[in-house]
C-alpha cells in the first residue's frame, strides 16, 4: 500500500482522525482504504468516470498502487480484467494516469487529512452508514468519498430530503418562494438540500434553519473553505446544526468546473429537485439537467412571464416536461411520485449563468488555474486542473491564439480584456 512514506501507525492515527460512524478503532486495512479514498478524492476531479471506474474494478488501495507504482498500462488493464473492460480502455487509462500524475505531492494528503481533523471533518466511505444511498445512482461518474462537517441526522435525512434551487441574482419575489417553500418543508420535517450560493440557495438555509428544520449544503471546495464568503456565518451555522458536505479534500478551493459537477450531487442525493426562480441561461438548470439525467423528478416554480428571473423556470416547465409547483403540498406530491423504469426523459441541454457554457470543458478549468497578477508554471497549471501536462500545455496554446492567455517568462497568467 502506498502511504507515501507514512508507517501504518501514522496511517491508521491519520484516518481514525476523519472516521465517519463514530467508529473508537480502525485496523490496518480500513485505515489504508480510508487513506486511499482520500488521496482520490484529491487526485480525481469531481465526476471523473475512469477514477470511478477503476476504483471501483481494483479497489482504491490496489488503483492507489497502480498510480503511484507506474503500472504499465497492460498489467493495470490485466488487473481490471473483466471487470469494467468496456469502460477502461488501455487508451483512456494512459490518458487518465497522465493527467492524475501531476497531482502525486507526496505531503497534500497528510496536509488535508490533518486540516479535516483541525475542523472536525469526516470522511464518509460508501460503505459507511452515513452514505447517501442517492449518489449512486451516478455510477461510474459518482464521488469516491464525501467529506463531512455536521450531525449524522442531517446526513442521514438525505434519502428523504428534497433539493431546492436557484439563481444567485434572485428577485424579491424569489426570495419569498425559497422563505416560503424551505420553511413550509422543514415544518413538514422533510430535509431541505442545496448549495450555499447567494441568492435563492441562501434564501432557503436561512428559512430551513429559522424553523428549527435540517438543512444540506454541497460545496465546490473543501468543507474547511466556506464558499462564498459572504455566507461564512451562513456555512457555520449549517455545519453545527445540519452538514456541509463536498467530494473534495480540505484545502480545495471551488471553480466553475467542480461548481458544475457539484450540482449533480445535489440533484442524485435528493428525491426531488425543485427551481424556484432561474434565469433563460441560469447555471441552477444545470442541476435540473442533472437530476433528469438520474430519474429524479423535477419541479419548477413559476414566475411573472414578464420576469427574464423566472424565465429558466418557464423553460423547464414548456420544454422539459417540469412540474409547476406553487406551493409546499405540491412539492411534496412531486416528490411522492414514481418515475417508471425505462421512462423517456427529455434531453436536458441547458445554459449556464456564465461564458464558461461556450466553451470546452478543458478551457473552463484551464481557465479557472490561471491568475491575471501571478504567472504560474505550466506543471502547475495542470496539477489545479486535473489535467495532464500535455494537455494543459494544448489548452493554453489555444488560450493565447485567442488572447485570453500570454505566456511570459516566469509561466502563463490570464490576459485581462
Amino acid at each position: 500500500m502506498t502511504t507515501f512514506g507514512l508507517d501504518s501507525n501514522q496511517v491508521v492515527r491519520l484516518a481514525s482522525a476523519v472516521l465517519a460512524d463514530g467508529e473508537a478503532e480502525i485496523d490496518e486495512s480500513g485505515a489504508a482504504e480510508v487513506f486511499a479514498r482520500a488521496s482520490w478524492s484529491g487526485i480525481a476531479e469531481p465526476g471523473d468516470s475512469v477514477a470511478g471506474a477503476l476504483v471501483a474494478a481494483l479497489g482504491p488501495v490496489q488503483a492507489l498502487t497502480a498510480l503511484v507504482d507506474g503500472w504499465a498500462m497492460e498489467r493495470v488493464a490485466g488487473a481490471v480484467g473483466d471487470a469494467a473492460s468496456d469502460s477502461l480502455t488501455t487508451r483512456d487509462l494512459a490518458l487518465a494516469f497522465d493527467r492524475w500524475r501531476p497531482r502525486l505531492v507526496s505531503n497534500a494528503v497528510i496536509t488535508s487529512l490533518r486540516q479535516a481533523a483541525r475542523v472536525s471533518a469526516r470522511l464518509i466511505r460508501p460503505t459507511d452508514r452515513l452514505w447517501p444511498a442517492g449518489v449512486d445512482d451516478l455510477d461510474v461518474h459518482g464521488p469516491i468519498a464525501l467529506w463531512a462537517r455536521g450531525i449524522d441526522a442531517a446526513i442521514e435525512s438525505l434519502g428523504s430530503s428534497i433539493a431546492l434551487v436557484g439563481a444567485r441574482a434572485a428577485t424579491g419575489y424569489g426570495e419569498h418562494m425559497a422563505m416560503e417553500l424551505g420553511a413550509g418543508l422543514s415544518d413538514r420535517g422533510v430535509s431541505v438540500v442545496s448549495g450555499a450560493a447567494y441568492g435563492i440557495d441562501g434564501m432557503v438555509h436561512r428559512a430551513v434553519l429559522a424553523s428549527g428544520g435540517l438543512t444540506v449544503a454541497f460545496l465546490a471546495g473543501g468543507v474547511d473553505r466556506f464558499y462564498p464568503s459572504g455566507h461564512d456565518a451562513l456555512l457555520g451555522r449549517i455545519a453545527t446544526v445540519g452538514a456541509v458536505i463536498s467530494e473534495l479534500p480540505c484545502g480545495s478551493p471551488p471553480t466553475k468546473w467542480r461548481f458544475l459537477q457539484r450540482n449533480r450531487l445535489i440533484a442524485a442525493s435528493s428525491v426531488a429537485t425543485v427551481v424556484v426562480e432561474a434565469g433563460h441561461r441560469s447555471g441552477s438548470l444545470n442541476t435540473a439537467a442533472h437530476a433528469a439525467s438520474v430519474g429524479r423528478p423535477l419541479g419548477a416554480v413559476p414566475g411573472p412571464v414578464t420576469s427574464p428571473s423566472s424565465a429558466g423556470c418557464h423553460r423547464l416547465i414548456r420544454e422539459f416536461d417540469a412540474a409547476c409547483v406553487t406551493s409546499v403540498d405540491e412539492v411534496l406530491e412531486l416528490a411522492s411520485g414514481v418515475v417508471a423504469d425505462g421512462a423517456d426523459h427529455p434531453e436536458l441541454d441547458l445554459g449556464l449563468d456564465s461564458a464558461s457554457d461556450r466553451r470546452p470543458p478543458e478551457q473552463v478549468r484551464v481557465l479557472d488555474a490561471l491568475s491575471a497578477r501571478a504567472a504560474r508554471p505550466t506543471a502547475d497549471i495542470a496539477r489545479r486542473t486535473g489535467l495532464a501536462v500535455s494537455a494543459t500545455e494544448g489548452v493554453l496554446g489555444l488560450l493565447a491564439l485567442e488572447g485570453a492567455a500570454i505566456e511570459t517568462e516566469a509561466g502563463w497568467r490570464k490576459q485581462k480584456r
